[in-house]
This record gives structure tokens, C-alpha cells and sequence, in this order.
């Protein structure tokens, strides 16, 4: 415990599944945590939840994919508690992921990317300022192993996710002289619960499905901690060995 003590951390997506596992670990790891999400009863659960385990949070309800709201909710989080030291980037939109390559309009590529890799890149840009200032600070950005792997009909989000990537990668040589170390995070997660139908067995070695709370999360905090200082541009994989080397 207190892995993160005195540390200022930012979530997006933070309202449910490993986005809201992420806030509450950090949060019992000792961050103050800014919980930034579309639904405010979401975001406003998992505030309470972290401060009735004796954490430190702020909610805010945030559109990723306008940049005005990103900058404000960045300026609230660095205004409450004088800087950000971390940002976790996974939010992004579910309900239009999914399309051939034939089929896919530049309208639902475009959502895909206004709320991932276009969303990174602002939340990155405004938190920049702080997370140099920290002396060491960290960014963790969500792309997909449906992205690395090609998987159909995934199109719209592969291609979004596997933006992401390239930008995580530019971000890390541009800004390692600023002591900010940026990574991919590609979880294979149950993240939609157990009243969900017709989903997939899972095609992992290890032969399940990973937890957000017990798998994924952990992951997510050892690349915020000092532990992973000489750790950037890097893609890692708690997937239970889905896509193993070869398609690293």
C-alpha cells in the first residue's frame, strides 16, 4: 500500500470496468484521484465509493470527445490539488466500434477517433504542462489487441486504437527529456459482466477472461509507479498470453 502516496492522477472512462478499477487502486495506493467520466451517476458512485474506503477523489463529468471540456476538466484537477503526476487515458465510445472494412463511413471512424486517439492527444497536451513539472510524471494510454490483431468486424476501433499506439510511441521519444514516460496498456478483460449473452470464449492460454479489479488494474499501477521509471513507449499485454510474441 501507498505505492502512489502524494501523487496527483487523472482517469478517464473511470465511471465502470477498468477504468473505475484503476480510480479505486490508485486511490487505496495513495493518489488523489480525478474520476472523469460521461455519466455523472457513474462518476458520481465510484466518489463515493473510493472516499468510503478513506480515498481522496473528485468527480468530473466529461465529454472526451470536446476539447473544451477536456481542458476545463484538466485546469479543475490542477487547480484543486496543484499539479497532475499521472494520466490514464482509457475512455472511448462502445456503441459504434463495430464495421467491415466495406461498410465503415468516415462518420463512424471519425467518433472513433474524436474519443480515442484525438481525446488522448488533448487530454495529453493539456496535462503536459503538469506532468513535466512533476519531475516524473506518467502517461498510460488503452489500445487494443483487436488493433494488433486485425480482428473483424473491429475496423473503426482498431484503426483508433492503433493511432493511439503511434502516438504513445511519438509522445515517448518527444517527451522523455521531460522525465514523462508514455505506454500502451492492450487488456483482454470481462468488462461487461455477468447478465451479458452471446460473448466469446476466451481464447487465452490461461483460459479465462481477466479481471479488471485483479488483473488489468495492477497492471495499470505498476506503469505509474517508480517501479517502471525506464519503462516507455512500450505496449504491454495483460491478455493471459492471447497474442503471446509473435504479434508483438
Amino acid at each position: 500500500m501507498g505505492r502512489l502516496n502524494g501523487k496527483v492522477a487523472i482517469v478517464t472512462g473511470a465511471g465502470r470496468g477498468i477504468g473505475r478499477a484503476t480510480a479505486k487502486l490508485f486511490a487505496a495506493e495513495g493518489a488523489k484521484v480525478a474520476v472523469l467520466s460521461l455519466t455523472p451517476a457513474n462518476v458520481e458512485a465510484v466518489v463515493a465509493d473510493i472516499e468510503a474506503d478513506g480515498g481522496t477523489a473528485l468527480g468530473i463529468a466529461t465529454d472526451v470527445s470536446d476539447a473544451d471540456q477536456i481542458k476545463a476538466a484538466i485546469e479543475q484537477v490542477a487547480a484543486t490539488w496543484g499539479g497532475i503526476d499521472i494520466l490514464v487515458n482509457n475512455a472511448f465510445d462502445p456503441s459504434v466500434v463495430q464495421s467491415p472494412v466495406i461498410e465503415l463511413s468516415v462518420e463512424q471512424l471519425q467518433r472513433n477517433f474524436d474519443t480515442g486517439p484525438i481525446a488522448f492527444l488533448r487530454t495529453m497536451q493539456a496535462a503536459y504542462p503538469h506532468l513535466t513539472a512533476s519531475g516524473e510524471g506518467r502517461i498510460i494510454n488503452f489500445a487494443s489487441l483487436a488493433g494488433v490483431a486485425g480482428l473483424p468486424p473491429y475496423a473503426p476501433y482498431n484503426m483508433a486504437k492503433e493511432a493511439a499506439r503511434a502516438l504513445t510511441r511519438v509522445a515517448a521519444r518527444e517527451w522523455g527529456v521531460d522525465k514523462i514516460t508514455v505506454n500502451n496498456v492492450l487488456p483482454v478483460a470481462d468488462t461487461w459482466g455477468a447478465k451479458a449473452n452471446n460473448i466469446p470464449a476466451p481464447d487465452t492460454p490461461l483460459g479465462r477472461f481477466g479481471s479488471p479489479e485483479e488483473d488489468i488494474a495492477p497492471v495499470v499501477l505498476f506503469l505509474a509507479t517508480k517501479d517502471a521509471q525506464f519503462i516507455t513507449g512500450y505496449s504491454l499485454t495483460p491478455d493471459g498470453g492471447a497474442i503471446i510474441d509473435a504479434a508483438r
